[in-house]
């Protein structure tokens, strides 16, 4: 999973993305202007170490979360156009985080994180609407006779009314698939991180900008970017006790992870044995098939049925044939959808 941070200068971006992945890399205005840091984390999964301490595998392979760091392209706040090269990277991605200032500004302006965050929205609703209009004069031209034209026509009229893609109902899933070479910024998942002072490290987020979040269909984040980049740089013991100390349950990123697997509605289905022990991120829904398709498109072409057991029986009882035999093991086909935290061996033809 590739996810941008995004943000108006001053935002503190920088700093979340050192928070969230450990590294160093130079904030402040214009220190990253004209390039982009990427950085990737390992999501930590209690479950796949439990099924390392019973298979003992040469390998464990956690699921990885890659954070771009997108260079804000202007200095003069909100309000100011993204431009092409900006727009491109956030189009690369497939989720966006936007950070939004919570803290007193340089000059000591007062944050207004409901316009800041309305702000961006507002800036990819204007480029989604003009790649659209560009696309419809295209096809005007060319007197195209295709259901494409009526569908974007579609998509235009939301945007118009200040609708993301991301909130269209009636849209057909294969439609959506036929439209994927646009990328459109507002059919993204959009995560809003409230990035806060030290002494408001563990307060909620403004009753407006939740309210906004829950009805626009986004996530919430609120994290104090600031003492979380030092956090980072800690040895998990270390962690856990600062933390505690600041009245939070854990480090930023793994408030980060839930609040991003819980937008994407991700889960992970699991593989386990001797060879290797992994997690397998996946959308909530998809059929043992489509999951397998995952690990290799030969083992979804080649499907026969998926033998499946929940992570908590393998470990417990401490082995797939203990599992069948206490039932626990099971055979599926090809309608199975895959729950989290399912172990799978599946069986196909090569």
């Amino acid at each position: 999973m590739k996810v941008g941070l995004v943000g108006f200068p001053g935002c503190g971006k920088t700093t979340v993305f050192n928070a969230l992945t450990g590294l160093s890399a130079e904030t402040g205005f214009g220190a990253a202007r004209g390039r982009t840091n990427l950085g990737t984390v390992k999501v930590p999964d209690e479950r796949v170490a439990a099924l390392a301490g019973l298979f003992h595998p040469r390998k464990t392979t956690l699921a990885e979360i890659t954070f771009c760091d997108v260079a804000a392209a202007s200095a003069g706040g909100h309000g100011q156009s993204l431009d092409e090269a900006t727009l491109r990277a956030m189009r690369e991605v497939d989720a966006l985080c936007q950070v939004v200032r919570g803290f007193p500004g340089a000059a000591g302006e007062v944050p207004d994180p409901l316009a800041e965050a309305k702000g961006l929205e507002d800036e990819m609703n204007l480029a989604d609407l003009i790649l659209i209009e560009k696309r419809l004069e295209r096809l005007a031209k060319e007197k195209a006779k295709t259901g494409e034209a009526e569908l974007l026509g579609t998509l235009k009229a939301a945007l118009e009314a200040g609708v993301p893609l991301r909130k269209v109902d009636g849209v057909a899933p294969e439609a959506w698939a036929s439209l994927a070479g646009y990328r459109f910024l507002t059919q993204k998942p959009l995560l809003l991180v409230f990035n806060v002072a030290e002494a408001e490290a563990a307060a909620p987020a403004p009753g407006d900008l939740a309210r906004h979040t829950r009805g626009a269909g986004l996530g919430l984040v609120v994290l104090a970017g600031l003492i979380e980049m030092d956090i980072a740089q800690m040895s998990p013991e270390d962690q856990l006790e600062f933390v505690a100390s600041l009245g939070l349950a854990e480090p930023a990123i793994a408030r980060f992870i839930r609040g991003a697997y819980a937008l994407l509605d991700l889960i992970s289905f699991l593989t386990a044995g001797e060879d290797e022990c992994r997690a397998w991120p996946i959308r909530r829904g998809l059929t043992a098939p489509k999951a397998a398709g995952k690990i290799h498109s030969d083992i979804e072409r080649g499907f026969i049925r998926a033998e499946v057991t929940h992570w908590e029986d393998l470990v417990r009882l401490g082995s797939e044939a203990r599992c069948r035999e206490a039932g626990k093991l099971r055979s599926e086909g090809k309608e199975y959808v895959v729950h989290d935290g399912d172990v799978i061996n599946f069986r196909f033809n090569v």
